[in-house]
């Protein structure tokens, strides 16, 4: 359970924290709360992330540090024994891995974010320049894309 990682770390001080997002008592996000936890409070423990997904929301805060030994694996991609040690030892010798697909997801929502920036007043999702988002989508649609990825329901 999260308390008992915690406590565990915060009593052995390891190299190496391997947590999954997962964890008990309601298997929903405890494991990655923990793992920010970690991280800042015992910034000499390195971190890997085990999940089924992507959770954006603190995929980004563990990373926003720019510290090394840091990664976030999706467990569908680690099925190679060999290739996963290799990236525990990168991440308890300080150097990060990220699964391609945390990256993507990181990127889309600080684009998302700098979409919405340009919704300033006097401006709405129909005056989005092709300047404000990225890609060849009419800039009404890209706008309720952004609105509904971070979030926001559009009612139509």
């Amino acid at each position: 359970d999260a308390t008992g990682l915690l406590a565990a770390v915060a009593d052995t001080k390891p190299d190496l924290a391997i947590v999954d997002v997962r964890m008990p008592p309601t298997f929903t996000d405890e494991g990655i709360r923990a793992a920010v936890l970690i991280r800042a409070q015992q910034p000499g423990v390195a971190i890997l992330v085990l999940s089924q997904y992507v959770e954006e929301r603190y995929a980004a805060d563990l990373i926003a540090d720019g510290r090394g030994g840091l990664g976030y694996l999706l467990k569908d991609r680690v099925a190679d024994v060999t290739e996963f040690l290799a990236d525990v030892e990168r991440v308890g010798s300080g150097g990060t891995v990220l699964d391609p697909e945390v990256v993507a997801q990181i990127v889309l929502r600080s684009r998302a974010r700098d979409a919405l920036a340009a919704l300033t007043p006097g401006r709405g999702i129909g005056m989005l320049t092709a300047a404000d988002v990225s890609g060849a989508v009419p800039a009404a649609d890209r706008g309720v894309s952004v609105l509904a990825t971070v979030g926001v329901r559009v009612p139509w």
